[in-house]
């Protein structure tokens, strides 16, 4: 089931991430963007709209984009689709791989937007 958070931000300026963009574009065919997040979250209702809109700018393809939805216990834990597999304790998280392999993981909280964080570590990566 897609997360409504990841419906993209229409007020989203690409031309202020025209190399953020650049990057998801260039690899956005061969990568698998893995999401997990809640809709009941504030990080993610302020953080996941902005990435989607760069993943719509860039044309990643819609099959490379994977929703987990996550549940939070009374204990803060999270509980949801491939939450222990991937070790996910904070949302929103970003997992992208190659080729089944991950290249870079965002996590919660970054001083700069996801699509720029991971936009940096995956032309690190794949350099």
């Amino acid at each position: 089931m897609p997360l409504e958070t990841m419906e993209p931000n229409p007020v989203w300026v690409e031309d202020a991430y025209s190399d953020t963009v650049d990057t998801l574009e260039e690899h956005g065919e061969e990568l698998t963007f893995k999401v997990w997040g809640g809709d009941w979250c504030k990080d993610c209702r302020s953080q996941l709209p902005d990435f989607g809109a760069a993943l719509e700018a860039a044309g990643v393809p819609d099959e490379n984009v994977e929703h987990y939805a996550v549940e939070k216990e009374d204990d803060g834990s999270k509980v949801g689709p491939k939450v222990e597999e991937y070790d996910i304790e904070l949302i929103p998280t970003v997992v992208v791989e190659k080729d089944g392999e991950e290249i870079a993981r965002f996590v919660e909280e970054e001083p700069v937007p996801i699509s720029v964080y991971l936009a940096d570590e995956i032309e690190a990566a794949l350099a």
